[in-house]
């Protein structure tokens, strides 16, 4: 079964940065390249929001406009990773942030649709204080 593992989350004040990881492993007969990542946020009581999406090869998709501009993905296929560089963060960034992963997907237009991920990592919980 693939596992995904995020790190990176934390306490951060107003206007830092984060990177947060997200490393992929017990891939089996398929590749890391063979699977569209994705990040997404979550905070109570709301629906997963997707973040951006990025498939190999392929340029990550656009992001909502609420992080337009301040997040970017950024894939690692030597190690099997994506990332998500946070900047100029916001208390409203404050959630618990997942990776996914799409066997064979394109970052399409429904990227965001959670249910076009089959793997999903635990979350790594970040909290923006003002």
């Amino acid at each position: 079964q693939v596992e995904l593992m995020e790190s990176g989350g934390g306490l951060v004040q107003a206007g830092g940065s984060l990177r947060l990881s997200c490393t992929v492993s017990r891939l089996t007969t398929a590749n890391f390249a063979s699977y569209a990542m994705a990040w997404f946020r979550q905070v109570p009581g709301k629906e997963r929001e997707g973040i951006s999406c990025v498939r190999w090869p392929g340029r990550p998709t656009d992001r909502p406009d609420s992080v337009k501009g301040r997040f970017t993905i950024v894939r690692d296929n030597a190690n099997n990773a994506v990332y998500l560089q946070m900047d100029s963060l916001k208390p409203e960034d404050t959630a618990t942030y997942y990776c996914a992963a799409n066997f064979g997907g394109l970052c399409g237009a429904l990227w965001y649709a959670t249910y076009q991920y089959q793997h999903w990592g635990q979350g790594t919980q970040v909290t923006v204080s003002s």
